[in-house]
């Protein structure tokens, strides 16, 4: 699984990826079809700002959103987004972030939704102000957040209300959108690893959300280093003034009128925050490639693969003295995941031994491990080829020292 590639080149170990699509162990699989467009856009130049003003007629036809940008992935887009929302289109503003002395600068957000991601809103200057509880755990039916507590969290110096989406975290996204609207503050929605379904791609703008990032190098299989932001024009156009490069003379700054509007400003923004989020015209065209290609790929039917896929692992797993196996849908990934009980008296090794283990194997096999600590390890068959997943059953048994799937 190694013979000849550039990383054995490099002395590099590669990874069979039974974790699905993390950005640590590189995303997912870059389609064919991003990787030739890549090559064709590497042989000319191109006004980035012309290019992403193609872009953002794209995604806006494809999300029904009004407006689109390309970012160098979603926690990228969320920058942009939270820097658009606080500066909206002073240079002045733009120009001071990540400082918001004097400037609302407040990001409403669920407790519950809170994560190591949300240092993507901070970075632009945003401060979280946490709303809602979690005492859905305690099961008493009440939910982690209601509506009145987002109304009660907005005021004068509220810039967005913040969501990150997961279909078994609530409160609903229209109910939030609701609220902020009713109170005239924008949504920003976190739905990085949400595709597919390809219904995704307008079902959160539907919802009523004002921006929505998503991870360009996990479903759509593009560049690893993009994503999208889908939203209102208004603040797409701040994004665009704050990501560009817009050293430029006054007298000559003309950039194209539909992605930003030059009379809208007071004189040319400084280079913004956003300013080091750069992303190059090879991985922009390929993102828009590998955008058209996803959404032509029969979703059905790339499903019915990956459950295949799954239920062949789990059957030759369940095998394996020690390991149990169930088949999870849905709610924490676009495709079904193999969720591995380890018994570490019977099968010899605990969960996180068997998966340090893996990892220190060439090549490296990555399986998912946040439960290592309650003795379970996930594999999603999204990122594998069959042989890979046969690869993988078979260092599990070899690690494992068992025999009786042979």
């Amino acid at each position: 699984m190694t013979d000849g590639s550039v990383y054995e080149e490099l002395g590099v170990p590669t990874v069979v990826n039974a974790a699905g699509t993390k950005t640590r162990i590189g995303g997912s699989r870059i389609r064919p079809e991003a990787r030739a467009a890549m090559d064709r856009a590497a042989e000319q130049f191109v006004r980035l700002s012309d290019l992403q003003a193609a872009a953002s007629d794209r995604i806006a036809e494809v999300t029904g959103a009004e407006a689109g940008y390309v970012a160098n992935g979603a926690a990228g887009a969320l920058v942009l987004g939270t820097a658009a929302c606080i500066a909206g289109t002073d240079p002045g503003t733009m120009a001071r972030l990540p400082d918001t002395d004097g400037v609302a600068d407040e990001i409403v957000m669920a407790r519950t939704h809170r994560t190591g991601y949300d240092h993507a809103l901070r970075t632009a200057g945003a401060t979280i102000v946490d709303v809602g509880t979690n005492d859905a755990t305690l099961g008493t039916g009440a939910r982690n957040v209601e509506p009145w507590e987002y109304a009660d969290a907005i005021g004068e110096d509220t810039a967005a209300v913040a969501h990150v989406y997961k279909s078994y975290e609530g409160p609903p996204l229209a109910e939030v959108c609701d609220v902020a609207h009713d109170h005239g503050v924008p949504v920003i929605v976190d739905a990085a690893a949400e595709l597919p379904p390809k219904s995704n791609l307008s079902w959160f703008t539907e919802q009523g959300a004002d921006l929505v990032a998503f991870s360009g190098g996990k479903g759509i299989r593009g560049p690893q280093t993009t994503g999208i932001l889908a939203g209102r024009a208004d603040l797409i156009e701040s994004v665009a003034a704050q990501h560009l490069d817009t050293h430029a003379t006054a007298s000559v700054w003309d950039p194209p009128g539909r992605l930003l509007d030059a009379d809208r400003f007071d004189g040319v923004p400084r280079q913004g925050v956003g300013r080091p989020l750069k992303v190059g015209k090879e991985e922009l065209v390929g993102l828009l490639a590998a955008l058209d290609a996803f959404l032509d790929e029969d979703h059905e039917a790339t499903l019915a693969e990956w459950r295949d896929r799954a239920e062949s692992v789990a059957g030759d797993l369940d095998a394996v003295d020690g390991l149990s196996t169930t088949i999870e849908d849905g709610a924490k990934s676009v495709a079904p995941t193999v969720a591995v009980t380890v018994a570490a008296e019977r099968a010899g090794a605990s969960a996180a031994d068997l998966v340090l283990a893996l990892r220190r194997e060439e090549p490296r096999v990555f399986v998912g491990a946040d439960g290592v600590d309650d003795g379970t390890f996930a594999v999603s068959p999204m990122c594998l080829t069959d042989d890979e997943a046969e690869y993988v059953v078979e260092r599990v048994r070899a690690n494992l020292a068992d025999e009786s799937g042979d």
